[in-house]
């Protein structure tokens, strides 16, 4: 039986509601991801100073930015490849970025985080990167995945570092999150690889293009 997991996260920035489709994603995803998606707490600590407070602001700005973008991707890529054979695995990592945005959603709500202004702008261009790779078949859906998933990885990485240079004990939580996400996305890029990422033309330059892009936006939705 069909089971859906629908919640809905208010504040003063951002109202999203979204259903996540829980029969097509792995149990053991359901079991730690659906738990997170709708119990209530707080992952980062009461700032110490401005100086504190702004360097988590844009961490989580870009954050929100990031899984953002990729939900519009995989919604690019499910408009032109939804009803075919690779239609239910995209859905599947959707439905996890899914599971992560909302999250980031309600820690800036939470903790009162402006999102970036340029979400309008990442709304277009993600849906329009999903949309053109997946026209190039299932290959170029993939070879997207690996570019995308494999910066939004790296720039986890880099944060898992930052946090655990500065206090990690401090931190715990918003560790345990960002690497529970990172995970995530690693398994993303993985399946896009298991895929045939890398046999569409010009993969390396595809690769290189689209990751230059995931710099530039993560720059920006840092600052603005």
């Amino acid at each position: 039986m069909q089971r859906a997991t629908d919640c809905v996260l208010k504040h003063g920035f951002v109202r999203v509601l979204y259903s996540v489709n829980t029969r097509n994603v792995p149990a053991a995803i359901n079991r730690v991801n659906s738990s997170m998606l709708c119990r209530k707490y707080t992952v980062l600590p009461p700032p110490r100073d401005k100086e504190e407070k702004a360097m988590l602001d844009r961490m989580l700005r870009v954050d929100h930015a990031g899984e953002y973008g990729a939900n519009c991707i995989y919604a690019g890529q499910m408009a032109v490849l939804g009803r075919t054979q690779l239609g239910p695995l995209i859905q599947n990592m959707w439905d996890q970025e899914k599971i992560h945005l909302q999250k980031f959603n309600e820690i800036l709500g939470e903790n009162r985080v402006r999102p970036t202004v340029m979400l309008p702008l990442w709304n277009i261009a993600g849906f329009l990167l999903g949309a053109s790779t997946a026209l190039l078949g299932k290959e170029g859906a993939m070879a997207c995945t690996v570019a995308v998933e494999e910066s939004i990885s790296e720039h986890y990485n880099s944060q898992i570092r930052a946090l655990m240079e500065e206090d990690p004990d401090r931190y715990t939580e918003l560790l345990q999150l960002i690497k529970e996400f990172r995970d995530d996305e690693m398994e993303h890029h993985d399946t896009g690889l298991e895929h045939d990422a890398e046999s569409v033309p010009g993969y390396m330059i595809l690769k290189t293009l689209i990751q230059a892009g995931c710099k530039a936006a993560i720059y920006i939705s840092q600052r603005i």
